[in-house]
């Protein structure tokens, strides 16, 4: 957990969301984040991993009853700068792994957008998932936001000429699946991986999005558009993210459950 937590304490998240090629990741999670809140009964969102509030605090300041939930005591002083206090915003530091905090059902929507790149065994991200859906309505949303493995391997293992490296450090398996360990920080997913997920919890995937698409591929071209261009980028993202060919190549994907009824 220190490298995590020493990562997070200089790595400007904020930044990256604000830079162009971030925009698309936070515009399009933003997107849906409202299509399923307007469809539940309720304006309860939970959003555990946080972070330094970019989600949780924007969410406020619209009017919802929002409780956020991070680990990382950097990050909360970050996102407790950014209230004024008039926000309807519960902060409490606490592990995705142990939401025993809430009681089941207390929520109607339920963020999951970061601590899955940072569980490295399907037990623990499983645990994570199930707690996330424990505290959600019947009929209620789970956003949970994974890392890909393929654009790490396209990107950094080709792009970036460290194959030799990562082979000599035995990071990749016979398959090209990258393998994890905290000390990188990131847990890479396919396809598959997150099925397997979903199929140990009382759900049923209403859609599955590429929220960056091909965007951080682009990401040098893409931070030096004009506004106009940059609009039409975003524009036509949107139009293609929840292609389901393409969502494997994204870099980042939001994985969007509806919790069965009991």
């Amino acid at each position: 957990m220190n490298y995590l937590i020493d990562y997070y304490n200089t790595h400007d998240e904020d930044g990256r969301l604000l830079s162009q090629h971030g925009q698309v990741e936070y515009i399009t999670t933003q997107k849906y984040i409202h299509e399923c809140i307007e469809g539940c009964h309720g304006r309860r969102i939970l959003e555990v991993g946080a972070g330094t509030g970019r989600y949780s605090v924007a969410l406020a300041k619209e009017g919802y009853d929002v409780t956020a939930v991070e680990l990382v005591e950097h990050n909360i002083d970050v996102l407790r700068g950014k209230l004024d206090g008039t926000e309807a915003i519960t902060v409490l530091q606490g592990n995705a792994l142990d939401l025993s905090a809430f009681g089941a059902s207390s929520f109607d929507m339920t963020l999951l957008l970061g601590p899955l790149y940072h569980l490295y065994t399907f037990e623990d991200r499983q645990k994570a998932l199930s707690e996330a859906v424990r505290v959600t309505k019947p009929g209620g949303f789970v956003l949970a936001a994974y890392c890909m493995n393929e654009p790490t391997v396209i990107g950094y293992v080709f792009r970036k000429g460290m194959l030799k490296e990562v082979i000599e450090n035995d990071l990749l398996t016979a398959d090209w699946h990258c393998k994890s360990e905290p000390k990188e920080l990131f847990e890479l997913s396919r396809v598959e991986d997150i099925e397997a997920l979903n199929r140990t919890v009382p759900v049923r995937r209403h859609k599955f999005v590429a929220t960056d698409g091909a965007t951080n591929y682009l990401r040098e071209m893409i931070d030096v558009m004009d506004e106009a261009t940059f609009g039409k980028w975003v524009e036509y993202h949107l139009a293609i993210c929840e292609r389901q060919e393409l969502v494997g190549a994204s870099h980042h994907t939001l994985d969007i459950l509806e919790k069965l009824p009991e």
